[in-house]
């Protein structure tokens, strides 16, 4: 079989070592358009689910991911200076870049072809493909080429955001919500690797604009934020990866869906395929999961690319439509934010807010477990029990 990835993300990466594992004389290559160690974004965030399978498919790249991650604890929500709202629970987290590099290096021991800088025009010059996978993005060009085929629609959010790294390592993940005369703007902070954390600015239109972002070039605009967020980053310098530009990359929520993930023998993988808002963090960990879908419906319809494509469409949109979901409601969420600080900038029951914005029901119980976290001696014994599951949890 003559597969051909457009893409070096963790989708068209990872799509191809399933596949090569499950079929050890496929042709498989991946091209890239960016250069190999060139990347745009900070961390991938993640839980165990992730970890579980990668060692279900291939425990060679498990093992080094895990290795390289870092592992958070608890959930930090600062309004203002007074005294945070917590949340339980904990995450992991590695550096994009990182990952990539640990999928590139077993791609290649596995045989795959990998072809940076070489940006794809036409999917004609594939004319001898079986099949051809466009992991190339949320902004596929393909898809996008192909809007009307794949039934492309997207929910546009209203808020600005940008992706920063920061020089200071955040042992919890951190939401940082402050008020400034323009309005609200806050951070999402979570480790990212040794001394440096990923940092996600957002606001809404109204502050973007009453701070002058509309404006200011990367190095003002940093040193504006700097300043509103002083006492949470203790001197330390936030990261952009546009400061040779003149522009700085704020962007607005965008979640991209797609009433069909194929058309003939072209297959949507990850982002291209469909996206999520950022706040869940589930981008990486989707994209790992179609990655495994689209390989497993493959190795399972020998020969006949038709039927396997409809099967992985098939298996993981019931999947993907309940994430989106979940991700329009925490867009939608983090936009209501502002009016809700303003009615009740308590942050113990906005903390509680943040936890249930997902949409989902919950008992009454978790109610009083989260007033319960607030008291540093329970909030103690919960974090070790969390520890002590995930130490099970991870030894079977």
């Amino acid at each position: 079989m003559n597969i051909v990835c457009v893409g070096a993300g963790p989708a068209g990466l990872y799509f191809a070592i399933c596949t090569k594992l499950r079929d050890p004389d496929a042709e498989i290559t991946v091209l890239e358009r960016s250069p190999e160690g060139v990347t745009f974004g900070w961390g991938f965030g993640f839980w165990d689910d992730v970890l579980d399978m990668l060692y279900a498919n291939d425990p060679v790249t498990a093992k080094q991911v895990e290795e390289a991650s870092g592992v958070w604890g608890g959930i930090e929500v600062h309004v203002g200076s007074g005294k945070p709202g917590y949340l339980g629970g904990y995450g992991l987290s590695m550096g994009r870049q990182r990952l990539l590099d640990i999928l590139v290096a077993r791609a290649r021991d596995l045989g795959i072809k990998l072809e940076f800088e070489h940006p794809v025009e036409s999917l004609d010059e594939f004319a001898d493909a079986d099949l051809i996978v466009a992991g190339d993005g949320i902004n596929s060009g393909f898809r996008t080429a192909g809007a009307a085929r794949f039934g492309t629609s997207v929910d546009m959010g209203t808020n600005h955001y940008l992706w920063l790294g920061a020089y200071k390592e955040f042992k919890a993940f951190r939401y940082i919500f402050e008020r400034t005369p323009a309005g609200w703007i806050w951070l999402h902070c979570y480790y990212l690797d040794a001394g440096r954390s990923t940092v996600i600015v957002e606001c809404p239109p109204s502050t973007w604009q009453g701070l002058g972002f509309d404006r200011l070039g990367p190095a003002e605009c940093l040193q504006a934020l700097e300043k509103i967020f002083a006492r949470h980053l203790d001197g330390a310098s936030l990261i952009s990866q546009m400061q040779d530009v003149d522009t700085v990359s704020w962007l607005h929520g965008k979640q991209v869906r797609n009433a069909r993930w194929y058309d003939g023998n072209v297959a949507l993988l990850g982002d291209a395929a469909h996206s999520t808002h950022f706040s869940i963090g589930s981008g990486t960990r989707l994209a790992i999961g179609d990655s495994v879908a689209l390989a497993a419906a493959v190795a399972s319809h020998p020969g006949d690319i038709p039927a396997a494509l409809a099967t992985y469409d098939a298996t993981r949109r019931p999947v993907i439509d309940q994430t989106q979901a979940e991700a329009l409601a925490s867009m939608r969420f983090l936009e209501s934010a502002p009016a809700r600080l303003d009615t009740d900038p308590d942050p113990v029951a906005f903390a509680y807010a943040i936890s249930r914005r997902l949409g989902s029901r919950t008992a009454r119980w978790r109610y009083y477990l989260h007033l319960a976290t607030q008291v540093t001696a329970l909030r103690t014994l919960r974090a070790r029990l969390t520890a002590a599951r995930r130490t099970h949890r991870r030894s079977h």
